[in-house]
């Protein structure tokens, strides 16, 4: 069952992503990774895998090893190249900020590399931001603020986000906060500045936090802003969300480079844990393949100006399209009812625009994906009119808990734009311009591999209908 385009860890156990780097030509990438998962055994690793496209990954093993000293295993931070030698340990050495937990105090520890990020040394054994007394606090993540020269810290707090400046890395100053009580414990924080459609430069606050108790995801959370070095005041008081889903957790943002390596302004992707914690043990692929941890699509984010202010529209990174194995272009298809496609897949990237006639709208469009022969099994996603709303049910497939994800939509405009991404254990929609993402966690069977679709109590086209089937990248690798 292990995907055939998704990130996967190679063996035992993966969780939270960390933000990659680029160096050398390459981005390298580094999460959580528990070696002893199928032993029973606890503590996670920092290991790594190096891509050039975001799609195809090559396993490079532990760059962080866990229970390497008295502090404990390794939990969130992030990497920073150390251009300046601002931490004394050569211009350009890699420099990790880790939280460990000794006798489970979290604190904020340093590890350096001096080989390109390949290995890590711990950099003392003394926190270089202690814990004040509290219990959360953790998942650290530093820019560099060029218009201050130094250091920024945002580091998550239990309902707050604390914010830090250091001149090296080793000393940290306590500067402002961000907090929010309606959140849940607020986790892995990003900052990051990009600049928008019209040519503005706008300042993002993101977090994993927990919406649930509010009706809301419970993924990653973010405002648009202005930043001041000490101090982040959103545009607006409630957040916007990367994903409405159920399944993009822990997720991180990073830039990206162009062939010069110089940084793209207008262009960032982002990266989420395809699992959360309500049910992260909950996985066929533990039986069958020996492994429990994948990764949705990395996305590529772009800021666009919108009537409601600027929001950042997600896309599947445009490297994907350079691993199509096959390309069906299936027109106009006009349906009554259902139509079953001639067509049987595992993995694709399937793409139409949804179009109706508002004086006489059917009451509910759109796809049963990862369909069994009979029909018994499979994930619904379309968009119910009446509601009216878009979703994604995965509740007629194996999946680790029910559940139907919904975004408001407008039935009067008569057309809607959706592209889903299906593998073997994940279904992604994003809906118009990619502002609305729904992400889910499933296990179809192998012969669930059919697609029908349908338009109820209506007639509706199914405009430009297309299905491009991805190779096996991770059989490839």
């Amino acid at each position: 069952m292990r995907p055939t385009y998704h990130f996967s860890v190679p063996d035992n156990w993966k969780n939270d992503p960390q933000r990659p780097i680029f160096l050398d030509g390459e981005y390298h990438y580094y999460y959580l990774y528990n070696a002893d998962y199928l032993q029973g055994g606890g503590g996670t690793s920092w290991r790594r895998a190096t891509t050039t496209d975001h799609v195809s990954f090559r396993d490079a093993g532990v760059a962080i090893p866990n229970f390497s000293n008295d502090n404990g295993d390794c939990w969130s931070g992030c990497l920073v190249i150390d251009e300046r030698n601002t931490a004394g340990y050569g211009e350009n050495a890699v420099i990790a900020l880790v939280t460990q937990a000794p006798q489970g105090r979290q604190a904020q520890y340093l590890w350096y590399s001096t080989d390109r990020g390949r290995s890590f040394e711990p950099g003392g054994t003394s926190p270089v931001l202690p814990n004040p007394g509290v219990q959360d606090f953790r998942d650290p993540k530093v820019i560099w603020d060029a218009d201050r020269s130094q250091w920024f810290m945002v580091n998550a707090e239990g309902q707050k986000l604390g914010f830090y400046t250091s001149p090296n890395l080793r000393s940290w100053q306590r500067v402002g906060e961000f907090v929010r009580t309606d959140l849940g414990v607020l986790e892995c924080p990003d900052l990051f500045r990009i600049t928008a459609d019209d040519g503005t430069s706008h300042w993002i606050l993101g977090t994993s936090a927990n919406g649930k108790g509010r009706g809301l995801p419970a993924t990653y959370a973010y405002w648009t802003g202005a930043f001041n070095g000490t101090t982040f005041v959103p545009d607006h008081a409630e957040p916007d969300w990367l994903d409405y889903g159920y399944d993009f957790y822990g997720a991180v943002t990073y830039p990206h480079h162009d062939s010069s390596g110089a940084e793209d302004a207008t262009l960032r992707r982002a990266l989420g844990w395809g699992n959360f914690w309500d049910y992260p043990h909950n996985t066929p692929t533990l039986a069958t393949d020996k492994y429990n941890g994948d990764d949705m699509i990395v996305r590529d984010l772009r800021l666009k100006k919108g009537s409601g202010g600027y929001h950042l529209v997600s896309t599947p990174t445009a490297g994907l399209a350079n691993h199509v194995k096959q390309s069906h272009q299936l027109g106009d298809v006009t349906v009554t009812g259902t139509h079953d496609l001639d067509f049987n897949a595992l993995a694709y990237d399937l793409s139409c625009e949804l179009v109706w006639d508002p004086a006489s709208p059917p009451a509910n469009i759109g796809f049963e994906i990862c369909r069994a022969a009979g029909g018994g099994r499979h994930v619904a996603a379309g968009a119910f009119l009446r509601g009216p709303f878009a979703y994604v049910n995965r509740r007629p497939t194996i999946n680790p808990t029910g559940g139907e994800s919904q975004t408001p939509i407008d039935p009067s405009a008569g057309r809607l734009t959706l592209r889903l991404l299906v593998d073997r254990t994940s279904v992604e929609m994003f809906v118009g311009d990619g502002r609305v993402v729904h992400s889910q966690r499933v296990f179809p069977l192998e012969g669930d591999n059919s697609i029908r679709l349908y338009a109820n109590e209506g007639t509706a086209t199914f405009g430009n209908l297309t299905i491009n089937e991805i190779n096996d990248i991770n059989a490839a690798a």
